[in-house]
């Protein structure tokens, strides 16, 4: 369909009317008994037990996903409601399997004949560009095309990318490569071999980068491997502590919300199982905002004020 294409059609159908409206209209969601919702708005539009009606309209019943929803009701046109959600990072997506129980098979996205809108993205957030080129280099960052997305790739023990995550430079597209091994994440080496004892864990590979562009920036003395999980899962974590025995320090740098603290103390638990138990882990959530990339802009704005005003960078604090 012009406009969107069949795998956004298919990924937004997958999304659930409550989840949609627990992120998005909380406020007008009324909940009554157990699997039973109405509307603030229009009392009479009913969500229970996977089906909503609209009683005052003659609608019947439909399935309760958010696409119908917000194209009957919300009046969006099909390829608006599909980018609404889409573009949401906030609600969760299933990929539709050709077969159950089958495997996507991994496929990275067709590359652009340059990166220079993902690395123009990546500085506008305030990463370092000589740490933006690096990453192209060494094959874990690359521009998509043709929608010219930030592809972030995870290598395994042969060099082989063996996991990628998209994020849009516009909007708030973000999502896994079908077929991606969790087990492989963004991986930032440290600066100094003497450092390899030491790891950074985030959830997201701007943050890292914004973590490493701290650093060398003089904002922040640690270095170490930065990995990015790409979520909340901890397989890449648990698998990265199994391949490298020497890790003895592990800074936890999820995200300054609950789903962040969920993830943080689920790693920090790794700290139970006896091939961990030398491995010291510390929480270290974001000083500002909800991320490190948060963090990174708000400092870098403070350095520029404090500069316009004639204050030295070595005089800022958080």
């Amino acid at each position: 369909m012009p406009g969107v294409t069949e795998e956004q059609i298919a990924r937004a159908k997958q999304v659930d009317i409550l989840a949609y409206m627990q992120r998005h209209e909380q406020q007008n969601l009324v909940r009554q008994g157990l699997n039973r919702y109405v509307l603030r708005d229009h009392d009479s539009f009913v969500i229970s037990n996977g089906k909503w009606c609209w009683n005052s309209r003659d609608y019947g019943c439909k399935t309760a996903t958010a696409l119908n929803y917000l194209t009957d009701v919300r009046n969006l046109s099909f390829v608006e409601a599909v980018r609404t959600l889409c573009d949401d990072v906030s609600l969760s997506y299933t990929p539709t399997d050709p077969k159950p129980g089958k495997k996507l098979p991994f496929k990275l996205p067709p590359r652009n004949r340059n990166n220079d809108r993902v690395t123009a993205y990546l500085q506008g957030r305030g990463i370092d560009r000589e740490l933006i080129a690096a990453c192209i280099s060494a094959g874990i960052l690359y521009e998509s095309a043709p929608n010219h997305n930030c592809v972030f790739t995870g290598k395994n023990e042969q060099g082989k990318t063996r996991f990628g995550c998209m994020r849009g430079i516009s909007g708030q597209f973000r999502r896994d490569l079908d077929g991606s091994d969790k087990r492989y994440g963004f991986l930032l080496p440290p600066a100094d071999s003497e450092n390899r004892h030491r790891l950074a864990i985030f959830e997201a590979p701007v943050d890292s980068l914004s973590h490493q562009t701290m650093w060398k920036q003089g904002y922040d003395a640690f270095d170490g491997w930065r990995l990015a999980t790409g979520g909340t899962s901890i397989l890449a974590v648990e698998y990265f502590l199994e391949r490298h025995s020497g890790i003895s320090d592990c800074l936890i740098c999820t995200d300054n919300d609950e789903a962040g603290e969920r993830l943080g103390k689920r790693i920090a638990g790794l700290s139970c199982k006896e091939c961990f138990s030398h491995v010291a882990f510390g929480r270290a959530p974001p000083p500002v905002g909800k991320d490190y990339n948060d963090t990174l802009l708000a400092l870098q704005h403070q350095v520029r004020e404090r500069e316009r005003t004639g204050r030295s960078k070595a005089d800022h604090f958080i």
